[in-house]
Formats: structure tokens, C-alpha cells, sequence
């Protein structure tokens, strides 16, 4: 079986780890450890509306790196439970890049953690999961945190 497991910085990808951690998959499971780093922000065209706003890209490596150590974090954990694992990092938009991802390798299913938008956060910046589970060619779960971390990072954030 070809697991495909998205992870990002979000608080939910530790639910999602642990619950692929934690099953027992068939002996030739193998799971592919995917993070997406985002294109960078361009800076917005001048004119007076942006006067005030200032942009600093982060450059494409610095992302690059960051999504390589989320990615091994999760690979470790998976290891200390004797999960076959294997690693990818991809540069474009998450949810198309994780459903690029699962049709290239073929995946059997796609995992990937809900954050538990709502609102106007949820409008302004979609919903990974909802986007996979409606483009993939293969089965999706998504994951949701335990209901007293959900509250709990709605209170932070």
C-alpha cells in the first residue's frame, strides 16, 4: 500500500502523523512524507493603496528548508514506528502540488490534517483538505486534531 502523507507546520499535521503512526498498515505499506513550500508573495504593483504595506519575500530555499525539516521531523516519528518511510518536498500550491504528488507515485490513499478553519480564515485561505479530497484520484482522510486543541488554537490564533 502507497500512503501519501502531506504535513506542514499546522498543529493538525501531529494528529495526522500520529494517526498513520499508530495503524497497522499491511507489511509493504509504504508511506511518502510530502510538504509543499509555498511560491513566495510578489510584491504588490505600486499605487497609493499600497503605500503603507511592506512585503518581504522569504526566498524560495529558505522555504524549501523549512518544509525538508517538517518533513523529517515526521518521518522520525514514523520510524520509531516501524513505518517504511520515504520523503518529498515540492515548491506551488499545497493542494494541488499534494494531488500531483499522490497521481505521479500512484498513492492507495492521500492523509493530510485539518487545521479547523472558519470563517473568514477559512475563506481567505481555503481549505487544503477540501480541495484533495475533491481533485484525487484516490481515497483522502483528513485528520482532524482532538477537540480541546482545536479550541485551543482557535484561542491563539
Amino acid at each position: 500500500m502507497k500512503i501519501l502523507l502531506a504535513v506542514d507546520e499546522s498543529e493538525s499535521t501531529e494528529a495526522a502523523v500520529n494517526e498513520v503512526a499508530t495503524r497497522p498498515w499491511p507489511p509493504e505499506t509504504l508511506v511518502r512524507v510530502l510538504s509543499v513550500a509555498p511560491r513566495p508573495m510578489m510584491p504588490p504593483p505600486p499605487g497609493p493603496a499600497w503605500e503603507m504595506v511592506t512585503v518581504v519575500p522569504t526566498p524560495v530555499d529558505q522555504m524549501r528548508t523549512r518544509a525538508a525539516d517538517i518533513v523529517q521531523r515526521a518521518t522520525a516519528t514514523l520510524r520509531t514506528h516501524g513505518v517504511s518511510t520515504e520523503t518529498c518536498v515540492r515548491t506551488g500550491h499545497a493542494g494541488a502540488e499534494i494531488v500531483h504528488a499522490a497521481d505521479e507515485w500512484r498513492a492507495d490513499l492521500i492523509v493530510v490534517g485539518s487545521r479547523g478553519l472558519t470563517g473568514v480564515k477559512r475563506w481567505l485561505l481555503g481549505s487544503v483538505g477540501q480541495f484533495v479530497a475533491a481533485h484525487a484520484h484516490c481515497s483522502v482522510e483528513i485528520v482532524h486534531m482532538p477537540p480541546a486543541e482545536v479550541a485551543q488554537e482557535h484561542r491563539a490564533g
